[in-house]
C-alpha cells in the first residue's frame, strides 16, 4: 500500500450496526455479550473505576500529608550570633554546621532564616534562605550562597 492508494475518509458513509450477520455488526453490533454497556441509555458514573474503590473514596477527606515532602533544618541568625564558635570572616557550609551542632544531618537541605540580628561577617552556604535572612548577612558584609535552585 502507498500514499496514493489511500482512500478519504470525509465522505465515507456512517457504519449502520444492528443489520444481520451479513454486514459485518450484526447481532451484538459490536457490544460484546452482556452487562450494561450492550444496554441501551448506558452512562457510567464520573469518577467510576471498574468496581475498584475510585480515588475520590480513597483518599483522606480532612488533610493529606504528601508522602514526598521534603523538610529543612532551620537555622536563625540569632544562633549563629550568639555562637562562639562563629568568628568573624569564617566559610561555613553544611559540613561545618554539622560539626558546630547546629544541624543533624549534612545530607539534607538546611534553610537560613532572619529571625535575630547578625554582626559577624560570614560567607554561609545553604540550600535556601529567607529574603530578611540574605539582607541581614549582606548589611553585615557577608555572603550567601545557595546550594541548586535555592527552593524546595
Amino acid at each position: 500500500m502507498h500514499l496514493h492508494d489511500l482512500e478519504s475518509t470525509k465522505d465515507k458513509p456512517r457504519k449502520r450496526v444492528g443489520r444481520g450477520p451479513g454486514s459485518g455488526c450484526g447481532k451484538n453490533c459490536g457490544r460484546g455479550q452482556n452487562g450494561a454497556k450492550s444496554r441501551s441509555g448506558y452512562k457510567q458514573k464520573r469518577g467510576f473505576e471498574g468496581g475498584q474503590t475510585p480515588l475520590n473514596r480513597r483518599l483522606p477527606k480532612f488533610g493529606f500529608t504528601s508522602p514526598n515532602k521534603v523538610y529543612a533544618q532551620l537555622i536563625n541568625l540569632q544562633k549563629l550570633e550568639e555562637s562562639a564558635k562563629v568568628e568573624t570572616g569564617s566559610s561555613i557550609d553544611k559540613n561545618k554546621l554539622r560539626e558546630l551542632g547546629f544541624i543533624k544531618q549534612a545530607d539534607k537541605p538546611v534553610k537560613l532564616l532572619g529571625n535575630g540580628s547578625l554582626s559577624k561577617k560570614i560567607t554561609i552556604e545553604v540550600d535556601m534562605v529567607s529574603d530578611s535572612a540574605a539582607d541581614a548577612v549582606k548589611k553585615a558584609g557577608g555572603e550567601v550562597v545557595t546550594i541548586g535552585s535555592g527552593r524546595l
